[in-house]
């Protein structure tokens, strides 16, 4: 299964009308760790709220997991046996998984499993996917900018 995403994005032309400014196959894949691969399908940055004016395409840029004070659309797949890592993102991450199945495991040992439809809110816990299941996972996220958890003062910041 490879990441064959289509990605339309809307924008206005010179009158304000709304207009269609990208309607592809999605090209910006990446290797995230062995066994996973994203496509980046857009992102924004420079602060809320975001600005629609002008029109640049952005998934040429490089960025890590989350952007400080901006957000991120992509679309991950998991593979069977997809390397561990653990990690925290300054962001929250809303997903949805779009096929197969896939285990998240928290910090503390927790599993929960996850199958196509099922809709996931990450707030900035320690996480890791973990893919046993025969076929690839498909998971969209929305990853939104947010300040670093704090838990009894202790600061708990982005990792992995």
């Amino acid at each position: 299964m490879s990441l064959n995403i289509r990605r339309v994005v809307t924008g206005h032309d010179k009158n304000g009308k709304a207009v269609v400014k990208i309607d592809e196959v999605g090209t910006a894949i990446r290797q995230a760790r062995p066994g996973a691969q994203f496509i980046e399908l857009w992102s924004t940055a420079g602060g809320f709220p975001v600005d629609n004016d002008g029109f640049a395409d952005p998934v040429g840029n490089t960025i890590g997991t989350s952007i400080d004070n901006g957000t991120v659309f992509r679309v991950v797949k998991f593979d069977p046996g997809v390397a561990p890592r653990n990690h925290r993102t300054d962001s929250i991450d809303y997903g949805v998984v779009i096929s197969g199945e896939i285990d998240m495991v928290l910090d503390d040992g927790v599993i929960v499993h996850l199958k196509a439809g099922d809709c996931l809110v990450q707030r900035g816990t320690v996480h890791d996917w973990i893919n046993k299941g025969p076929e690839p996972c498909l998971i969209a996220f929305s990853l939104i900018a947010a300040k670093p958890v704090e838990i009894g003062g202790k600061r708990l910041d982005a990792h992995g």
